[in-house]
C-alpha cells in the first residue's frame, strides 16, 4: 500500500513541471479575408500618393502664368510680272516693274509672365514685326499688348499688358547650373489650338547646353540649351522650366525635317534672357554695338597661295588700329582669322554676327594662322564710342 502511495506522489511531482494550460487562455484568431474592394481602396490611395510628382507640383506653379500671343504683322510681298523682261513686250509698252503689296498676316506663339504688372516674354519672331499684339490667359481673360522692345540676334521680345489685378508670374533660374538630364518641361500652345486655355504640357530632359549654329543669313545662334521635350509651331516664347518651376530658358526653335518635333528643340539660357529682358525694360532695345580694330577681308586662292596657306579659308588681316583691342591681342596683318568662338569665319557679315552676338564688355576666344602655323588669340571687345 505505501509503494503505491509513493508512485502516486512521484507522479505527480512529475506533473507539475509541465506548464498548465488555463480554459482562458487567448485562442489564435481566425484568418480574415479582405475583400475585394478593400484592396482597390488601399492601391488606390497608394497610387494616389504617387501621383504628386514633382513635375506635377512644377505645372501647377507655372501653368497660370504662361499666355498665348497673338499677333498681326504687315508684310511685303512681291508679285512678278510676268512681261518683266521681256524685250518684244517691253518694246510696246513700256519697261515692266514687278509689283509689291502689303498684306496682314495673323501669327501665333507663346509667352509668360514675368512680373505682377504685366510683363511678358516672347521670341522676336513672334511678336518683334507685330503692328497689333493680344494676349490670351489661361482663364479665358485677353489683353491688348504693348512691344515694350525686341532683340533678333537673342530671338527675344518684351511684351507689356495693363491687367486689373496683379498677375500670376514666374521667375526665372537665378544660377547657372542647368544640369544635362535633369527634368526638363516645356509649356505653350503648339498649333494655336487651345488659346485662352491651360497651356500644353511636354516633358523631357536638358539633353545638351552652349550648343553653337554655324551663322546663317547675319543671325548667330550660340548657347542655346538643347531638350528632347517636345516643342511644335507655336511653342515657340513659351518657357522651359526645372522641376522646381524655375524659368531655365525660353523655347525658341527646333530641328526637323519633318515640320514637327522630332525631341531637337532649343531654348535660350534663363541667365542670358535676364541680362536681355533687363536692357528691353530699360532702353527698348539691345545694345549691339562693338569695336575690336580689326580690319580684314576675304581671302583667296592666290592670297592663300601667296602666305603659303593650302587652303583660302577664313579672313585675312589688312590692319590693326593702334591701341585697340586687337592690337592688345598681339594680332598682327596677314594673320588669317579662322574662327572666333569655335565658329568658322568665312565672311563679312559672319564676323559681324559673331562679335555683336558676344557683346561689348566681353571676352572671346579664336584661333588665327600666323606663317603658316596655327595659334590661339584672347580678344576683348570693346564698345563703339
Amino acid at each position: 500500500m505505501k509503494v503505491h502511495v509513493l508512485i502516486l506522489l512521484a507522479l505527480a511531482l512529475v506533473g507539475c513541471k509541465q506548464p498548465a494550460q488555463s480554459q482562458d487562455a487567448p485562442q489564435e484568431p481566425a484568418p480574415q479575408r479582405v475583400s475585394a474592394a478593400r484592396l482597390a481602396e488601399t492601391a488606390a490611395a497608394n497610387i494616389g500618393a504617387t501621383r504628386r510628382t514633382a513635375i506635377v507640383n512644377a505645372v501647377e506653379v507655372v501653368a497660370p502664368a504662361v499666355v498665348s500671343v497673338n499677333v498681326i504683322e504687315v508684310q511685303q510681298v512681291r508679285y512678278r510680272d510676268p512681261f518683266a523682261g521681256d524685250p518684244f513686250f517691253e518694246y510696246f509698252f513700256g519697261r515692266r516693274r514687278d509689283r509689291v503689296v502689303e498684306r496682314q498676316v495673323q501669327g501665333l506663339g507663346s509667352g509668360f509672365v514675368i512680373s505682377p504688372d504685366g510683363y511678358i516674354v516672347t521670341n522676336d519672331h513672334v511678336a518683334g514685326n507685330a503692328t497689333k499684339i493680344t494676349v490670351a490667359f489661361p482663364d479665358g481673360g485677353e489683353l491688348d499688348a504693348t512691344l515694350i522692345g525686341s532683340d533678333p540676334e537673342s530671338d527675344i521680345a518684351l511684351l507689356k499688358v495693363e491687367p486689373p489685378s496683379p498677375l500670376p508670374y514666374l521667375q526665372f533660374r537665378q544660377n547657372d547650373d542647368i544640369v544635362v538630364g535633369e527634368w526638363a518641361i516645356a509649356l505653350g500652345n503648339p498649333f494655336g489650338l487651345f488659346e485662352a486655355a491651360e497651356p500644353t504640357v511636354t516633358v523631357g530632359v536638358v539633353s545638351a547646353t552652349g550648343r553653337d549654329f554655324a551663322p546663317q543669313q547675319g543671325r548667330v545662334v550660340r548657347d542655346r540649351s538643347q531638350t528632347d521635350a517636345a516643342i511644335n509651331r507655336g511653342n515657340s516664347g513659351g518657357p522651359l522650366v526645372n522641376a522646381l518651376g524655375e524659368v531655365i530658358g525660353v523655347n525658341t526653335f527646333i530641328f526637323s525635317q519633318s515640320g514637327g518635333s522630332v525631341g531637337l528643340g532649343f531654348a535660350v539660357p534663363a541667365t542670358r534672357v535676364r541680362g536681355i529682358v533687363d536692357e528691353l525694360q530699360a532702353n527698348g532695345f539691345v545694345d549691339r554695338s562693338f569695336y575690336t580694330g580689326l580690319n580684314v577681308r576675304a581671302m583667296n586662292a592666290r592670297i592663300a597661295r601667296a602666305l603659303g596657306l593650302t587652303s583660302a579659308r577664313g579672313r585675312i588681316v589688312e590692319s590693326v588700329d593702334p591701341a585697340s583691342p586687337a592690337e592688345s591681342a598681339g594680332i598682327r596683318p596677314y594673320d588669317v582669322i579662322v574662327d572666333i568662338a569655335e565658329q568658322q569665319v568665312s565672311t563679312a557679315e559672319d564676323a559681324k554676327a559673331l562679335f555683336g552676338s558676344i557683346g561689348a564688355g566681353e571676352t572671346v576666344a579664336g584661333r588665327l594662322l600666323r606663317d603658316g602655323t596655327e595659334q590661339t588669340l584672347t580678344l576683348a571687345i570693346a564698345r563703339t564710342g
